[in-house]
């Protein structure tokens, strides 16, 4: 009888999302696992080597134990690698023979340790010398498998003679210079999405490996689509509510930062998703020019001894936010249960998660949480039960730039606190009890864009 999955209202937990949370949670599981059938065999067949000599021939009833966690460990890497499998676009090929290599593996490790028990070996004696033979052939399987899965996870070609010849490309000297694509765009890509978009592992079926794959696109369609942001699917994703099931990148994985949005947008939109060619050889740069410089890392001086007209690109990054920070309170936030999460090292910015219903009062984090206001831009206090009054802190938070605070008893007064934050850029107040009167009052901020008021008494149309 087919299992029936029923929706339990706003704030609850479906069955199936539990079930299909513990299925993506053990696939995960699979990199950690695979590691040790990997170190329990080489460990075997170091043991069964070294046993050979008179001074450590005590070593031989240890390769028994070590063969029998070898394969245990190699059978859950199996179960879990199929888990796995399941839950990404995988190239069904070397899919295939990482599949069957792994199980044959787990297999023969069952058999080596089965016959090298002392049970066996007094019904049936098997030579020494075969022994080794056979498990050297298992180590020499093992290698392939493992090679099966580093290719589905860093592409068919990590491990061949291109990627050993291929030049890395020198920093560009300055951002005039700069390649748009191959210097900027590309690499950005190639950092935040080439894990689950490239080489054996293309979920959606989509690659970002060259701009041709960009343009080719995946099940959705083409990712980039020159001049029209509306309708690049690549743009749409990374600029959702990152709580949104389609936000990229997914599963947690460090999202692109503010300039390289920016970035890609630019790009998408005024560059036309052209490559081959330098900041100086495209029209109207002068707006992202900072924001380049910004990405590629050239400091002031720099700048100053370059063309006049990168000057400033430090504007890129809000300078009201304090290079450092007493690292010290970051450690007593996370002892007490706070996610806190470094967005840049210089200038410090923190990205602070509270996990909701955590039973934490602000009281006993305020202590930590105040002088490093102005290192935090990205804030998360949602589910905890609290009111206008714990949330007054806020108006300390002068750089924050998005805010969440749903699920909690907070009303209109907490308007008030968010006006004066002028780097704010989206706030999320879903299931409080908040009316029409706060959105008129944050539309007195210009710089909110996004304000999330679901399961309010806020009329949607505004």
């Amino acid at each position: 009888m087919p299992v029936e999955c029923l929706p339990y209202g706003p704030g609850k937990v479906n069955a199936c999302m539990i079930l299909g949370n513990i299925t993506e949670f053990s696939g995960h599981l699979h990199p950690l696992i695979v590691h040790l059938p990997i170190g329990f065999i080489l460990l075997a067949a170091v043991f069964n080597i070294l046993s050979y000599l008179k001074k450590y021939e005590n070593l031989k009833p240890a390769v028994s134990i070590t063969l029998l966690i070898g394969f245990i460990s190699a059978v859950l890497a199996c179960i879990f690698g199929y888990i796995l499998s399941l839950s990404g676009d995988y190239d069904p090929v070397t899919l295939s023979h990482h599949k069957f290599s792994g199980i044959v593996l787990a297999a023969i490790s069952g058999f080596l340790y089965f016959i090298s028990t002392d049970k066996v070996n007094r019904e049936v004696r098997i030579p020494g010398k075969l022994f080794s033979v056979l498990l050297v052939g298992l180590i020499v399987l093992m290698s392939y498998s493992g090679h099966q899965g580093a290719s589905l996870t860093h592409g068919s070609d990590y491990l061949t003679m291109r990627t050993l010849m291929q030049e890395v490309r020198d920093k560009p000297a300055s951002v005039q210079s700069a390649m748009i694509y191959e210097d900027v765009v590309g690499p950005i890509l190639q950092k935040k999405c080439s894990q689950c978009h490239q080489g054996g592992k293309q979920k959606g079926r989509f690659s970002v490996e060259s701009l041709q794959t960009l343009l080719k696109g995946g099940k959705t369609g083409p990712a980039i689509v020159p001049g029209k942001l509306n309708e690049s699917e690549l743009y749409k994703r990374i600029t959702l509510d990152p709580e949104h099931k389609d936000f990229m990148p997914a599963d947690g994985k460090p999202p692109l930062t503010k300039t390289e949005v920016q970035i890609i947008k630019w790009w998408i939109g005024q560059a036309n998703a052209v490559e081959g060619k330098t900041i100086a050889q495209l029209k109207n740069t002068d707006a992202i020019k900072p924001k380049i410089g910004a990405y590629l890392g050239f400091n002031k001086d720099a700048a100053d001894e370059g063309e006049g007209d990168e000057k400033g690109f430090i504007l890129a990054i809000n300078p009201d936010i304090p290079v450092q920070a007493d690292t010290m309170l970051i450690t007593h936030l996370r002892a007490k249960g706070l996610m806190v999460r470094m967005m840049l090292k210089k200038p410090l910015m923190l990205d602070i998660t509270l996990p909701a219903n955590s039973g934490i009062k602000i009281a006993d984090i305020k202590g930590n949480l105040m002088p490093l206001a102005k290192n935090i831009i990205w804030l998360n206090l949602s589910g905890n039960n609290f009111t206008d009054n714990d949330l007054a802190i806020l108006r300390s938070f002068t750089n924050l730039e998005k805010l969440r605070i749903e699920k909690n008893p907070v009303t209109d007064g907490v308007s008030n606190d968010l006006i004066a934050l002028k780097h704010l850029e989206a706030v999320n107040l879903n299931e409080t009890k908040i009316t029409d009167l706060t959105v008129v009052n944050l539309k007195k901020n210009p710089g909110i864009k996004r304000i999330y008021t679901w399961g309010t008494a806020v009329k949607q149309a505004n």
